[in-house]
């Protein structure tokens, strides 16, 4: 049986979350935890981690990455950013930096075993999580290849759907692969409406 939501709890976490400097001397513009969180939530978006213009902002999925979840999701900016429906919680809440090469950093390995066991716990209300990007797919459902991953939708909805990096990257993936878009999305959408609805 689900615990019931403890409001209290959850505020005093995210507190925690927000003031947390375990990583600080590895990332590259200081300590901004980002997160959206709400004891009423219904669906939870695990990410990777914040990139520059949302450390900026403070806003979650605030760049074009953002736009292009929003638009796969079919939700308008208020409904996406409706904390009491809708949880954001990134594998790492602080922006790692880039990698030599380019590209954002992984998120930072301390964070997900340090918070998220405990910040889900204080969501019982959730019903479909959606994992975006190959961190939270792994974090969520073990090793395995990303499309591989998010072509197994049927198998995985109600409850999760693996979801690309939204980033301009995947643009050849999702030519690559027009279920995405004409089997995948649809169904998503329908259960994403069912979800914050019901």
């Amino acid at each position: 049986m689900a615990s019931s939501p403890d409001p209290e709890a959850l505020a005093s976490l995210a507190a925690e979350i927000r003031a947390c400097r375990v990583c600080a001397a590895h990332l590259p513009l200081g300590p901004r935890p980002v997160l959206r969180v709400s004891s009423t939530a219904r669906v939870l978006i695990a990410g990777q981690a914040p990139g520059s213009k949302v450390h900026a902002s403070g806003i979650p999925w605030d760049d074009p990455s953002g736009e292009r979840l929003r638009a796969w999701l079919g939700l308008d900016r208020a409904t996406f950013y409706d904390e009491s429906r809708i949880a954001i919680v990134p594998m790492g809440f602080c922006y790692p930096g880039r990698l030599p090469r380019g590209g954002d950093a992984p998120p930072r390995p301390e964070c997900a075993p340090l918070w998220r066991a405990r910040l889900l716990a204080t969501m019982p209300g959730l019903r479909l999580a959606l994992l975006v990007g190959s961190y939270a797919i792994a974090d969520a459902l073990g090793p395995g290849r990303m499309g591989a991953r998010v072509a197994r939708f049927r198998d995985l909805l109600p409850a999760r759907c693996a979801l690309p990096h939204p980033s301009w990257r995947t643009l050849a993936w999702e030519r690559r692969n027009p279920w995405f878009a004409t089997d995948l999305l649809p169904a998503l959408r329908a259960e994403l409406a069912r979800v914050l609805t019901s």
